[in-house]
């Protein structure tokens, strides 16, 4: 019994270690005290002084834009990448799995870095549109992971019996294959979507100036701001998280 109680002690400490940083940081965001290493009381004040920075909300409308738009875009783009390296077997294709492999070895730094340059030797202005690119170029990977990580188990005699039997290839696209990668194609628009709103490195390469993200915004004000507002902030952004997440278990488990 001692023996079967190790793992158990081991994976609860492992828990606190990764979880009681966030407890404490959403404590803190009820705390009267402007510092969080006394408790003042209870006081929902933080939240209201969140309600009128406009700084706050511009930084997180830009961040919904970017990322609404590098899903959008991304997610398509990956289903189409995974289904040409699971259906074809070229000397083209190792190169092809090279290059999605790649945004994802690569360091952040040296993918903003290299970003940059190619944005300034094109004589691109930075800006939105910079940082959606960029953000795309390492979304598609994520979802070209998962997306051919389900066509693993796809027997692709469907499609070939679908078209024998008279359905188009847009009928035997939606009717068959769609449905079969829609759990892989929705977990990785959400991760995209996850990786893209957190993304700090590489948008404060690309971003340009007068540009702000919510992650280069929370880093603004964790050098020059209110620490009470940011935990305010994360904590809301935790509970839309776990929310999101909590909707997309339940439709995935659906299907």
């Amino acid at each position: 019994m001692k023996l079967a109680r190790f793992p158990l002690v081991l994976t609860g400490i492992v828990l606190l270690f990764l979880y009681l940083p966030i407890v404490v940081l959403v404590i803190n965001s009820f705390n009267e005290s402007r510092f969080g290493g006394t408790w003042a009381g209870f006081s929902l004040k933080w939240y209201e002084r969140l309600l009128h920075e406009r700084t706050v909300w511009n930084a997180f409308k830009n961040s919904l834009i970017v990322g609404i738009s590098a899903t959008a875009i991304s997610t398509p783009l990956g289903a189409l990448a995974a289904f040409s390296l699971w259906r074809y077997r070229t000397a083209l294709q190792r190169v092809h799995w090279g290059l999605m492999y790649a945004p994802l070895m690569i360091p952040d730094v040296l993918m903003g870095v290299s970003l940059l340059i190619f944005f300034v030797a094109c004589h691109v202005p930075l800006g939105l549109t910079t940082v959606i690119i960029a953000h795309i170029t390492f979304c598609v990977s994520y979802v070209a992971m998962l997306a051919r990580a389900r066509l693993q188990n796809f027997d692709f005699a469907l499609v070939e019996a679908a078209l024998d039997l008279g359905a188009s290839r847009f009928d035997t696209f939606r009717r068959v294959l769609l449905p079969f990668l829609a759990p892989a194609l929705l977990s990785g628009a959400l991760l995209a979507f996850t990786l893209s709103l957190d993304d700090f490195v590489v948008t404060f390469f690309v971003a340009g100036l007068g540009i702000t993200t919510l992650p280069l915004y929370v880093y603004s004000m964790i050098k020059f701001g209110s620490p009470p507002l940011i935990n305010a902030l994360s904590t809301l952004l935790l509970a839309a998280t776990f929310i999101i997440v909590g909707v997309t278990h339940h439709i995935t488990e659906k299907k």
